[in-house]
Parts: C-alpha cells; structure tokens; sequence
C-alpha cells in the first residue's frame, strides 16, 4: 500500500528548514570575496600584470592549441548561458516547490537570478570593456570602450544557478555533493569560455568572484523571501476564496418600465388586463372618468407598487398586482416579459350600443303573411 511516509524517504524529508545561516564564516568568506573582487577590478583598470596574462593567454590562442575539444566545448558552454540553466533548474525546482508545498525554492532562484542581473549587468555597462575578438591595441584594457564583457556572466551565471541547488539541498550529505558539482560545472564554463576566446582570463576570475557574492549573501535575503511567501499564500488564499463565494449571480440593472393601473369592473382583486405589473380594483385611485395615469418606476419601485395596490384594493389583489411573475422571480424589462394578450388599443374598453340582428329570411316571410 502507498502511503505518504514511502513516498518520502526519512534522508530526503525536511523536518524544519536548515537553510545556511550568515554565521561568522560566512561573513568572513563573503568578506574575502568582496576584497579579490575590488582587487581585479582596480588591477584591470590600472593595466597591471593581470592585463598582461590577458593578452597573453589570448594570443597563445587555447582554441588552436587543442581542436579536437572544440566542438564539444562548444555545446557545454551552454551550461553557463541564462536562459537554458534557468529552464533546467526551474524545473527541478518547481518540483521540489510541489511536493513539499513550498514556494521558496522558487523564491530563492529568483532572488539570485535578480540580484545576478542587478549586479553583473550594472558593472559589465559601467566598465564596458571589450572582448578579446574586439580589441584594438595590444597590452590595453579595452576599458570604457562600449563593450559588456567585464566580468564574465556566463561564468557568474554558471556559479548561481548551479550553486542555488547546494543551498536548498535538505541533507549535509546532499549540500556537500551538490556544492562540488556545481564548483566543477561553474569552473569548466568559465575555463571553456578563455578556450573559445570569448573572455578575458579576468573576466572569468571577476564572474567566478561576483557570483560567489550572490551565493554568499543569500541568507541576508531569508526574512525578505520569507514575508514574500506568507504574502503571495495569502493572496492565493483570498483570491481561491473570492472566486468561491463569486457563485452568486449579479443580475444587471433593469431600466425603468411603464405601469398602467386601469379600473376594471367587477369585484377588486378581478382577473389582469394582460399587461405586467397592473393592479386592478374598484376605486383604487381612480379619477372622475375612471382612468388612472400612467407612472413611470425603476426596477427598485416595483415593491412600492405592490404594497399601494395591496392598501388600496385589498389582499385580494397583490397576487394580481405582482404581474405574471412567480413569487421570488427578480424583475425583467418590458422587452423581456411575455404578453399574457395580445396586444391592442390601450385606451379603456367603451361601452358601445350593439347593432340590431337582422331577422333571418324565414322569419321576415312569416311576419308579412303572405296568402296560400
């Protein structure tokens, strides 16, 4: 029998979540980092001895020197671009997100891969140094020149992505492994890219340091993410909930109709004249002539309709002042209703002299006694 404790293995089921904290080391690491950072960046921009390894490895030319890699090299480089690691890793992720009914594994991948762009993108457009397959003058920098090359960001895309799957591994076991794939995975690209002559040896140094920032100071982003989670749950609570309690059909406003009350003769509460809404009765309102003026109401009057008809004639004749409606229905317009008659002169019935019957041939023979 399959139950929840045989899908989930005791190593892999995360009892609370033992996420890397920012403790001392890690503050420490991060500080180191940050220090070779600034240190290849002033060494780039001062045209030290780190340039001049630059032009050096570029013109041995590593592409020439072993071809027989090339065309492999050429497709694991795409493990270092954005758009397809981030596909593979969202994947995984999005999974992970599901079955532990969670959505911070997917808040944590967009947090780094925000701040990868914020940050890598700001420095390579702010320095705008140019490739080794642009440069101009031999021994430069190539600095401020309108490249976006400097730091390399499929090297520091390489060490993110993959280096977000050793974060949110739930076992020390699982967090050791992933930590030195992703080390070899992010290692490789950069390498790969010097091989193909695409970056700089600095490049790849810069991009292996800015995304091992990122990694390094993920855990001062847990309240930020956290506060995010509980928000967006909320939001899908209210809005499942909303969408719930939106069963209730909202009728739309119906414009305003014509009433016509008519005296009818006979006793009150006597049977409609065929037009909704018309209260019948004697002397309910009724002028000298017995006609009563037409009223224009809304939709929202029909209630005070009934209740003058039921003053004025009676119980008898809310039943009838109601229309052909049953008890409960909402009102519709004019254009809606169905005509109990047809319909015809809406002018009172006049009481008219009818004509004398004309005698039938027999009958006018016998009346003049013609002789035998």
């Amino acid at each position: 029998m399959r139950t929840d404790e045989k899908r989930l293995r005791p190593a892999e089921r995360p009892t609370t979540r033992d996420l890397p904290r920012m403790s001392r080391t890690r503050v420490w690491l991060f500080g180191s980092t940050l220090a070779v950072y600034v240190a290849i960046v002033v060494g780039v921009l001062t045209t030290s001895k780190l340039v001049t390894l630059d032009w050096q490895v570029m013109l041995w030319r590593p592409y020439k020197q072993w071809p027989q890699i090339h065309a492999f090299l050429d497709y694991f480089v795409v493990l270092g671009q954005r758009g397809p690691t981030a596909v593979m890793v969202l994947a995984w992720l999005g999974w992970r997100a599901w079955r532990y009914r969670t959505l911070h594994p997917l808040l944590v991948l967009g947090t780094s891969l925000l701040l990868l762009n914020i940050t890598v993108g700001a420095v390579k457009y702010g320095l705008g140094r140019l490739g080794p397959h642009y440069a101009t003058t031999v021994g430069s920098a190539e600095m401020f020149a309108g490249g976006d090359i400097f730091p390399s960001g499929h090297t520091a895309n390489a060490v993110v992505t993959w280096g977000v799957l050793a974060y949110l591994a739930t076992t020390p076991r699982a967090r050791r492994l992933g930590s030195v794939v992703s080390a070899l995975l992010a290692l490789g690209v950069g390498a790969t890219t010097v091989y193909l002559g695409t970056h700089w040896v600095s490049d790849v140094l810069l991009g292996w340091a800015a995304g091992l920032l990122i990694l390094l100071a993920l855990p001062w982003f847990e309240p930020a993410m956290a506060r995010a989670e509980e928000f967006l749950v909320l939001a899908w609570a209210r809005l499942r909930s909303g969408a719930g309690a939106s069963g209730v059909t909202v009728r739309p406003a119906v414009g305003p109709v014509l009433v016509s009350q008519r005296t009818a003769t006979g006793t009150a509460g006597g049977p409609a004249d065929g037009l909704a809404g018309t209260v019948t009765g004697a002397g309910a309102g009724s002028d000298e002539d017995g006609k009563l003026p037409r009223e224009t109401v809304g939709a929202g009057a029909r209630g005070a309709t009934t209740a003058t008809a039921a003053a004025a004639t009676g119980p008898a004749s809310v039943a009838t002042a109601t229309g052909p409606h049953a008890p409960g229905r909402p009102p519709t317009g004019r254009n809606e209703r169905t005509p109990l008659t047809p319909v015809g002169s809406r002018r009172p019935p006049v009481e008219r002299p009818g004509r004398p019957a004309t005698p039938l041939a027999h009958q006018q023979v016998r009346g003049r006694g013609i002789a035998g």
